[in-house]
């Protein structure tokens, strides 16, 4: 599922050397021994410095920070490949809605404290606490991935236009979860993440048609929780 680990019944601080390579603008200043650039001669264009990690950190907040209210389809692949598609609610602080395109019978519902795993077909549910899922700081009321889990690297991959944050989590349900956030480059947006579970099991998720100008209802996040007596929290 996309929030919580294969274990469950369906499968979301800088370090030493974090920062990415810093570019070093082209000095004209004559060197000891060198020779002044001659006036009118044509020069080399000057590179645009190269983003530090700490530089994309501070984008990737600023722009988690602004996406308060979305709707999204999303397209799910698990350990297993099997591929599920369905549509993606969020409102921020702590509400999420998963809703899974027929034939899949799941939905997974967060309403700000608990999460809940519903099978509309069995008619049951499975409720977990909100702080054991590896994407509670997607939906924190104020974000920092360097405070809400640790920050193992920041990659950028220049074919793409992609960059990517790997995090780890160890207070996932069943143990260390790794979260690995790929957004696009330019204009930092979020694109997919891939969840690894304490099993070593990864299952990607990729968005599509983000929307942020939907008002979403709050029946879209309400947990009844006189149908859950399976709790996990």
């Amino acid at each position: 599922m996309p929030l919580l680990s294969r274990s469950l019944p369906f499968a979301l601080v800088l370090l030493p050397g974090l920062a990415l390579a810093q570019g070093a603008p082209l000095s004209l200043t004559p060197q000891p021994g060198g020779t002044a650039p001659k006036t009118g001669a044509p020069q080399a264009a000057t590179p645009a410095p190269v983003e530090t990690a700490q530089q994309s950190v501070q984008r990737i907040n600023a722009y988690l920070n602004k996406l308060v209210s979305f709707t999204s389809r999303f397209v799910q692949i698990g350990a297993d490949g099997r591929r599920f598609e369905g549509s993606l609610y969020v409102q921020r602080p702590g509400r999420l809605r998963f809703e899974y395109d027929p034939p899949s019978p799941l939905e997974i519902v967060a309403d700000g404290t608990s999460v809940v795993i519903r099978d509309r077909k069995l008619a049951t549910q499975d409720l977990y606490a909100i702080g054991q899922t590896p994407l509670k700081f997607l939906l924190a009321n104020h974000i920092d991935i360097t405070k809400d889990a640790k920050l193992l690297r920041i990659s950028r991959e220049p074919r793409d236009g992609t960059i990517t944050a790997v995090l780890e989590d160890k207070t996932t349900f069943g143990g260390t979860s790794r979260i690995r956030l790929t957004f696009d480059d330019a204009e930092i947006a979020l694109k997919r993440w891939v969840i690894t579970d304490p099993q070593g099991f990864d299952t990607q998720v990729t968005l599509s048609d983000i929307d942020t100008t939907k008002k979403l209802p709050a029946k879209l996040f309400t947990i009844d929780y006189s149908r859950a007596p399976e709790s996990n929290r």
